[in-house]
């Protein structure tokens, strides 16, 4: 089973979005402010209606505008985390939870908001009040009272966004746990691609309301769909180029490139003399190593000098001025022992390869 999204319309927000998750997927819906990311979530919900679509979960159909379907809000079984939880100042922890509830005997009430409690981790804290809990424990409390309606879908709408980042770095790992452990679909609304990377098994990329992209985070990281979505997920090493020629014999379509040229998978789509987008992953340019002569010396060489580094997290973003091309720059990822072995520092000249098979050509796009 799985919850499949088709929603259209042309205000207040522009939405074309067309997307599908399944029982046990997590599902990160990326974008800009402004995309349309948390306005479907609330179509899903029920506390928005688009002018046309369609949104089933589960074999249950909640809104088909074709033939008149809206199931309200209160009797589509949807577990929502806003972005600041939502929390009942006045109400102790175990109330908040209880909330989605109130059908149920007492009895039962009571020791199933125990029980979504202890799943999230909040064993003890039942009596305390929002006001009382660190951002981290307000989080948890939040997605145990969406749990508690044993919900068929569970939305995330930014859900780390209100606390600081030692606790995002632990809650993290907390929620991606704890999605493991849930056959349900998972919609979660980020603005932080390492966090969509991090927890979801599908990405979706939306830009002005409309799905440009969905795939898994590696599809979408390595291989988008064209510039837009490069530019979109901060694609860092994205530039133009031209087909010269094509050598199936020898799987390589051939480029010019900052007065050079550049060898790249074959790919016959893009006829010769076209212009075309093309990117790498800056963990995919090689380093030719001072101290000791590297084998991929000869595979699309570079040649330039350091402009800037960065460390961060024991990872060196280095940025290097192509020579011959003032205004191209070409961005490197390093360990930071390998930087610290080799002596790398702004100003050198120094030499990589751009490796072939992970170059990744896409339409240019104006």
């Amino acid at each position: 089973m799985e919850l499949s999204v088709f929603l259209q319309q042309e205000k207040p927000v522009i939405l074309d979005a067309n997307l599908q998750c399944r029982n046990g997927e997590v599902l990160a819906l990326v974008g800009p402010s402004g995309s349309g990311k948390s306005s479907i979530l609330r179509c899903i919900a029920g506390l928005h209606r688009p002018a046309r679509g369609r949104v089933t979960c589960s074999g249950h159909t909640w809104f088909d505008s074709e033939n008149h379907i809206d199931i309200p809000p209160q009797k589509r079984r949807v577990g929502i985390v806003f972005q600041h939880f939502a929390l009942f100042p006045h109400l102790s922890v175990l109330e908040n939870v209880m909330l989605p509830l109130r059908k149920l005997p007492k009895d039962e009430k009571v020791q199933k908001a125990l029980d979504c409690l202890e799943r999230a981790n909040l064993k003890g804290l039942e009596s305390r009040h929002p006001s009382t809990l660190s951002g981290g424990q307000q989080q948890r409390v939040a997605i145990a009272r969406a749990l508690a309606r044993d919900p068929e879908v569970l939305l995330l709408d930014e859900p780390f966004s209100a606390v600081d980042q030692v606790t995002r770095r632990k809650l993290r790992l907390e929620t991606a746990q704890l999605t493991r452990e849930l056959n349900i679909p998972i919609l979660l609304v980020t603005h932080d691609l390492d966090e969509a990377c991090m927890l979801a098994s599908m990405i979706c990329v939306l830009h002005n309301g409309t799905t440009l992209q969905t795939g898994t985070p590696d599809e979408i990281m390595r291989r988008p769909r064209n510039a837009a979505v490069a530019r979109l997920i901060d694609i860092r090493n994205l530039f133009e180029g031209r087909v010269i020629k094509h050598d199936p014999e020898n799987n390589c379509t051939e480029l010019t490139w900052a007065g050079g040229t550049l060898e790249a998978p074959f790919d016959p789509a893009f006829a010769v003399d076209y212009p075309l987008h093309w990117c790498i992953s800056p963990a995919k340019v090689l380093l030719h190593r001072r101290v000791q002569p590297s084998r991929g010396v000869r595979e699309n060489p570079v040649h330039g000098r350091v402009r800037e580094l960065v460390t961060i997290g024991g990872i060196t973003s280095v940025v290097i001025n192509v020579n011959g091309c003032r205004d191209i720059r070409l961005h490197m990822d390093l360990p930071q022992h390998v930087v610290q072995r080799n002596s790398l520092a702004s100003g050198e000249e120094i030499g990589v390869s751009l490796l072939k098979n992970d170059i990744h050509l896409m339409p240019r796009q104006h």
